[in-house]
């Protein structure tokens, strides 16, 4: 039985990683990028080797659970080749993958072969125009068309994220639940993350809590808690004589820091410890100093348990002091 070498100085055991393969995306949603962004040279990103090196590295150190992100996964060239390789990796129980969907009704199959086995998507409006208003240029027939192929092809489960906006999409909470119970998919309401500064979008105007999305919610229907758990920071509840069960990630209004279990790999190849700290480790500098050599970064990344902070501190009332944003982050 495989134990993780990973605890903080918090005594929490760090078993979830989260990997950032790119900065780009096809989308440019309104809370998660300017519109007019600048992405890192291609030079400044780890290359796929490095990455499957990385993941391998936690993986031996008991890491059970990787994430595979962006900005948009899978609009990085050859990404297919990665999952493959982390999809043969010896105690990796989930290879996972966040996607705002685009690309799903093509790659699916192949997702699916390489072993992923959840998908998350990103999904805020099912009202065409407001779709492509809210990601700027997404068209919600492509992301609908992912989706089916992926029910399709069999995953073990699929997932709907969904970012409430007040005066932007709150009135379609109840549809976006009936359209998960529709297709027997989970949903989660995530709280807005704040992080980059965005122009014309503000943050705190624009505030939607979980309590507020739980009260329209049970409106309509019975919400059973449950301690079932995906392994990262949702909490659940099951809609009694349906499939679906309904998340909520809520950064804000119920921090849930004490029981962080996770680590983020940035795209340049830093480590962050903490989704709302600058906390990091470069983990690039040392592979690119020690080039085949997995025990050097084995140490680095043991040694970076010391300093993942207590716990994130966002404030949406002033500007954020994360200048990084969501997809250089990893969703």
């Amino acid at each position: 039985m495989q134990t993780t070498q990973l605890i903080d100085k918090f005594n929490r055991k760090v078993n979830y990683l989260r990997i950032s393969v790119t900065d780009r995306c096809d989308f440019r949603c309104v809370y998660c990028m300017d519109e007019q962004m600048t992405f890192l040279p291609r030079a400044q990103l780890l290359t796929l080797e490095e990455i499957e090196l990385i993941g391998r590295a936690f993986v031996e150190l008991g890491v059970t659970k990787i994430r595979i992100t962006g900005g948009e996964p899978l609009v990085r060239n050859n990404v297919m080749q990665l999952f493959d390789k982390l999809g043969q990796l010896t105690n990796l129980k989930e290879l996972v993958l966040t996607t705002n969907g685009s690309h799903l009704h093509t790659l699916a199959q192949p997702l699916k072969n390489a072993g992923v086995k959840r998908i998350n998507i990103s999904l805020d409006s099912l009202k065409a125009e407001r779709f492509t208003q809210i990601t700027r240029v997404g068209q919600l027939s492509t992301v609908l068309q992912g989706i089916d192929t992926a029910l399709k092809v069999g995953f073990e489960r699929l997932k709907l994220n969904t970012v409430i906006l007040k005066n932007r999409n709150e009135d379609e909470i109840i549809d976006l639940v009936n359209f998960a119970i529709d297709k027997g998919i989970d949903i989660s309401f995530i709280e807005e993350m704040p992080l980059g500064i965005i122009g014309e979008h503000d943050r705190a105007v624009a505030y939607y809590s979980s309590d507020q999305i739980r009260q329209v919610l049970t409106s309509v229907f019975s919400l059973i808690p449950t301690t079932e758990t995906t392994g990262g920071p949702a909490k659940y509840y099951r809609i009694p004589n349906t499939e679906t069960r309904v998340g909520f990630i809520s950064p804000h209004s119920h921090n849930f820091c004490e029981s962080c279990n996770r680590v983020r790999l940035t795209t340049e190849g830093r480590l962050l410890l903490c989704l709302g700290q600058e906390h990091s480790v470069d983990l690039r500098r040392v592979i690119r100093a020690n080039p085949y050599d997995i025990e050097p970064l084995k140490q680095a990344i043991i040694n970076a348990m010391e300093i993942k902070p207590k716990g994130h501190d966002f404030d949406l009332t002033r500007s954020p002091v994360i200048l990084r944003y969501m997809n250089m982050t990893g969703g």
